[in-house]
């Protein structure tokens, strides 16, 4: 594991893109999971304008989708694949047949949940994971409590998760289930990219650092990752109390 302090949200922003970038590179078809949330919007912007001024070329770039809360899809403001669709795909012009994402307005919830796993294990694995980290320690949806050998499902959102994504809505949401991608589906990704800034994530950065692993606390499964890196802006690793050099 290794882990990236920045001095700003912004440096770390480029840092992620940076190590994203250098990655995927030799990569043809590279297979990405992107998060959605306020966390990697930075990532996104700094990436659009890298891509846009050294004219990158993204044409056998893939999405998979890291998450939706059920009873929505990209046709409702605030919907996780809104936000990326505003925030990457639309901005990168990445064309619809280049992205599988759940439908959570789907009637049959764990055929979406199927189609995910199956165009993953179609395209090998997933090449880059970026996910956030949750406030109660979540990553992706799922939270506290979910075994780590799951891999797409429908998940129960914590009340924490259901408080803090009425952010993201104009109007009050009942936010009470999601789909999502499963511990062990990232765990099996070949680049882990691990998100989180400001204060108000530091508590929880040193609760996933200090209590070892544990279910109540999802993305601590995921330390253990063969390949993970952990970004951090100065403020989120404010309390950290081991060695971010190591």
């Amino acid at each position: 594991m290794k882990i990236e302090v920045s001095e700003s949200y912004q440096l770390m922003s480029e840092k992620c893109v940076s190590d994203f970038l250098e990655f995927i590179k030799p990569l043809k078809n590279p297979l990405i999971c992107t998060a959605s949330g306020d966390t990697p919007k930075g990532m996104y912007k700094e990436l659009i304008k890298q891509v846009e001024e050294k004219k990158i070329d993204i044409s056998g770039w893939h999405f998979i989708s890291l998450d939706e809360w059920v009873g929505m899809n990209g046709d409702d403001e605030g919907s996780c694949r809104y936000h990326l669709n505003n925030d990457l795909f639309h901005p990168l012009n990445i064309a619809e047949d280049k992205i599988i994402f759940f439908d959570g307005r789907a009637g049959d919830l764990q055929r979406q949940c199927d189609k995910v796993d199956s165009y993953i294990n179609k395209m090998g694995s997933i090449d880059v994971a970026i996910v956030g980290l949750g406030m109660n320690g979540h990553v992706g949806m799922n939270e506290p409590g979910t075994p780590a050998a799951l891999h797409s499902h429908i998940s129960a959102i914590d009340a924490m998760t259901q408080q803090v994504g009425q952010k993201y809505f104009k109007t009050e949401q009942q936010l009470t289930k999601g789909l999502t991608l499963g511990l062990a589906s990232l765990q099996e990704t070949s680049f882990l990219m691990l998100l989180a800034n400001g204060n108000r994530k530091s508590a929880i950065v040193r609760e996933i650092f200090e209590n070892g692993n544990s279910p109540e606390l999802p993305a601590t499964s995921l330390l253990s990752h063969r390949n993970i890196c952990v970004y951090l802006d100065k403020e989120a690793a404010s309390l950290i109390t081991r060695n971010t050099n190591e």
